[in-house]
């Protein structure tokens, strides 16, 4: 084949000759978390492509570690390739057409998220609102359902901005006895608390990889029950993604007859890793694993209390397990304490998100990460954090 040269390539930076780099951090933040041994080797294993026969198997065993974490017995219940917004949106984007009604109960980031999401799909996005760090009652529901007569009810369970847990038990009958309905985000929250999608009568959930399921970020959890795989399948025009059509990854994963036809080239080493990872809580048990973060998060909430630090979310009764937001301390630059904590022991601390920007810290013992040793080293560091930025608040005062 003829060309012709040009005048001078462009050369690349000298550092893209070097093997790559990356720091082993503690990632105690709202995730992700680090990933263990098992899952990363997972990553490595060879490449197959996506139309062998043994990703399908792989898949399959997908399909089966999802119903299990999330409790139920979905015929489409998969993962889609992206993280946990590629989930939402792809939810947002087959069960919402244009002007119908949707209700969001917004008390945090993703509430507000998913209203935005919905108005660019052109459906009729209407709010009920929560103060960040407060929860929505069953009567705060029905009666936005009443007023505002929705199709479909968007609410997180974790809301990973506030540390707030959200509780559904109810929320579901509720929906359809105005035939409305329930998505749910657990994307925060599987794993480490409490989820029972068929017993809680929810219509649609999805989550994501990196936090208790501890696989790196890329895949997110899906399921859909009769009602939800109605809506979409009896749509008046087809959603406006190729992509994140529903139908289509429901033959793609081997949901219809005859199966497998080509969608997308699927993120097959992710597969792997969530594969690993979902196998990871089944061989722990599910109540195991929510006891697990429960204790840590408790005895990571007394050694708060210990250094005089408040927790942002102040019922305790909807507190999450996996992700703890304190109120920032007076007088102090929080910037300080997560520089320190990250020069000194390579430790991540977080700030507020969205509408908890410049209101919190946050904390997060997740998957792998939920354990004693990381609690005791988290609060080591804040401890020794806070004394410095005290220091330098006196500094500046002079």
């Amino acid at each position: 084949m003829a060309y012709r040269r040009a005048r001078s390539l462009i050369a690349p930076a000298a550092r893209i000759f070097k093997p790559i780099d990356v720091p082993n951090k503690l990632l105690t933040g709202p995730g992700p978390c680090n990933v263990p041994p098992r899952i990363l080797a997972a990553g490595a294993l060879p490449q197959l492509s996506h139309l062998h026969p043994d990703v399908w198997k792989i898949m399959d065993d997908i399909t089966e570690g999802v119903k299990y974490v999330f409790q139920t017995e979905n015929k489409w219940t998969f993962a889609m390739s992206g993280s946990g917004h590629a989930a939402m949106e792809a939810a947002c984007l087959n069960l919402v057409e244009p002007n119908e009604r949707v209700m969001i109960a917004n008390c945090g980031m993703w509430g507000k998220r998913f209203t935005t999401m919905v108005q660019r799909a052109g459906g009729d996005a209407r709010e009920i609102k929560k103060p960040l760090g407060e929860v929505f009652s069953l009567e705060d529901i029905e009666e936005g359902l009443k007023k505002h007569k929705p199709v479909l009810l968007f609410i997180t369970q974790g809301e990973s901005s506030s540390g707030a847990l959200q509780p559904l038990e109810g929320v579901g009958e509720l929906c359809h006895k105005y035939n409305c309905l329930l998505l749910v985000d657990s994307v925060a929250s599987l794993g480490g608390t409490p989820m029972f999608m068929d017993e809680w009568g929810i219509d649609i959930m999805y989550s994501g990889s990196q936090k208790c399921l501890s696989t790196p970020p890329g895949t997110a959890p899906i399921s859909l029950n009769e009602r939800a795989r109605e809506k979409v399948t009896r749509r008046k025009t087809p959603p406006i993604s190729f992509y994140f059509d529903f139908k289509e990854l429901a033959n793609f994963w081997g949901f219809d007859d005859p199966p497998r036809r080509y969608h997308h080239t699927c993120p097959t080493s992710c597969f792997y890793a969530l594969r690993e990872g979902l196998a990871m809580v089944a061989a722990e048990g599910l109540e195991a694993s929510w006891k697990r973060h429960e204790e840590v998060t408790a005895q990571f909430h007394k050694g708060l209390g210990e250094l005089g630090l408040e927790l942002f979310v102040k019922n305790k009764e909807h507190r999450l397990n996996t992700v703890t937001a304190i109120d920032l301390p007076k007088g102090l630059d929080w910037k300080v304490v997560q520089k320190y904590a990250m020069d000194t022991y390579k430790l991540e601390i977080s700030a507020g998100l969205g509408p908890s920007s410049g209101v919190v810290g946050r904390f997060g013992f997740l998957g792998y990460n939920a354990n004693l040793e990381n609690v005791r080293r988290v609060l080591r560091a804040l401890n020794e954090g806070l004394d410095v930025a005290r220091k330098e608040a006196e500094k500046s005062k002079l």
